[in-house]
Formats: structure tokens, C-alpha cells, sequence
């Protein structure tokens, strides 16, 4: 997978960036199969939120790590879904337990055969490529003058100065505030029925979670490419 930090564009390559996928394994691959990809030579960079509230994150994670398999260049930020799963995988806070259940994480369990709560501890309720995986997550991942992250960068802050959970959470502070100089954002997380597509800012979440629609964003030529559920 790749890196969470600066990486040269190479010659000719798209960069494809996916939306929040939120268990809509269908959606993933039918978009996958329209879309315009060269393995090893373009980009495929998908910006989080894999599991929860759709239903099939088993699946969208299967073909997710096949893709990891086979193109070492693509690239699976981490978004605030993973995050919290993550986080209560290790700590075990409760606080976090109540968290994962607004984000429907029942729905992933189902995917899984509906094993108890208690699996969530350590991922004990993953298969072991899936648990590598999310553990193998990016903050974000920056492209020539792009930078790809699951929620965006509060105050004009560049990414090496911005805490993780920020980038992961962050709404209206990114939204109505500035960027660091000549750096465009292509991020998820807050939904909207169409792209955001503003000056220095592609928002790429059109509803997956809710059933509506799955989006990609190719560049340079900022082509849109959905697949509706």
C-alpha cells in the first residue's frame, strides 16, 4: 500500500480517487469496472470509510485487499469508521463501543456471521488478510500539488502539523476555511447528493452509507464517474 506522505506523480498516470464506500461492495464493483484504470501505471487511491451502515463491508473488503494484492500503488486512507474501530480493537473504551453502534457497525458484524460485540476486541472477528489491512490504513496520502484524506485539513493547516483524528472529522472548519497554498484537497466524509467540486477542494462522499450514490473523481481532467445503489 502506499505511503501517508509525499509522492511524485509519475508521467502520464491518472489519479483516480474513490468516496466512501460504507459497505456497498456492489457499488464498489460495478464503479471499479467502469472506470478507466491501468494497473501500474495510474493511481488508485480510495479515501476511507470501507465498513459499516451498507451491506456487504465483508465484500467490499475482500475486493479491497485483492486490489492491495495486485497494484502495489494503490493506495486506502483511513477514514473515521476504521478509526474508531481501530481504536476500540485496542483499548477497549466503552465510550468508543457506543460510538461504533451509531455507525452501524452491526451491519459489518452481520457481514461476518454476526459474531458477538466482544469480537471487536483485537478484530478477533476479522480473517486475517481483512485485520492486516485495516491495520496497514494511510492518514492521507499527498500526490505532486493533491492531497488525498478521508475529512479534510481545519485552518489552513498543512498535513504534517494536523492531528490525525482531525483530518478525519473535520466538516465545517475545512469547508468554509482556506488550504495551504496551491494544494488541492480531494477528500469524503461530509455527504452531499452531488460532488463538491470548489477551488482547491473535491468532495467525493455522495451517499453510499444512505443508499444513494458511489463516486470517483479521475485526474487531471477532473472527469466524475458514479455508480447509483
Amino acid at each position: 500500500m502506499g505511503e501517508g506522505n509525499d509522492m511524485p506523480p509519475a508521467d502520464g498516470a491518472r489519479l483516480i480517487a474513490v468516496g466512501d464506500i460504507h459497505g456497498q461492495a456492489d457499488a464498489l464493483r460495478r464503479l471499479l469496472d467502469d472506470l478507466p484504470y491501468r494497473p501500474g501505471t495510474d493511481r488508485l487511491i480510495f479515501l476511507g470509510d470501507y465498513i459499516n451502515r451498507g451491506p456487504d463491508t465483508r465484500g467490499v473488503l475482500d475486493m479491497l485487499t485483492d486490489i492491495a494484492r495486485q497494484d502495489p500503488g494503490a493506495i486506502f486512507c483511513l477514514g473515521n469508521h476504521e478509526e474508531t474501530l481501530l481504536r476500540y480493537a485496542d483499548e477497549g473504551e466503552p465510550e468508543d463501543l457506543r460510538l461504533l453502534r451509531g455507525l452501524g457497525i452491526e451491519t459489518t458484524l452481520r457481514c461476518y456471521g454476526d459474531p458477538p460485540a466482544a469480537s471487536l476486541v483485537g478484530l478477533a472477528f476479522l480473517p486475517p488478510e481483512h485485520r492486516a489491512f485495516l491495520r496497514a490504513l494511510v492518514p492521507y496520502a499527498r500526490i505532486g500539488d493533491t492531497l488525498f484524506v478521508h475529512a479534510g485539513l481545519p485552518g489552513g493547516l498543512p498535513p504534517e502539523e494536523c492531528p490525525t483524528d482531525c483530518m478525519l472529522s473535520v466538516r465545517g472548519a475545512f469547508l468554509t476555511g482556506p488550504l495551504p497554498r496551491g494544494l488541492t484537497v480531494v477528500f469524503g466524509h461530509t455527504t452531499a447528493r452531488t460532488p463538491l467540486v470548489a477551488p482547491g477542494k473535491i468532495g467525493l462522499d455522495t451517499g453510499a452509507a444512505w443508499g444513494r450514490a458511489l463516486t470517483a473523481c479521475i485526474l487531471p481532467d477532473m472527469e466524475l464517474r458514479h455508480v447509483f445503489i
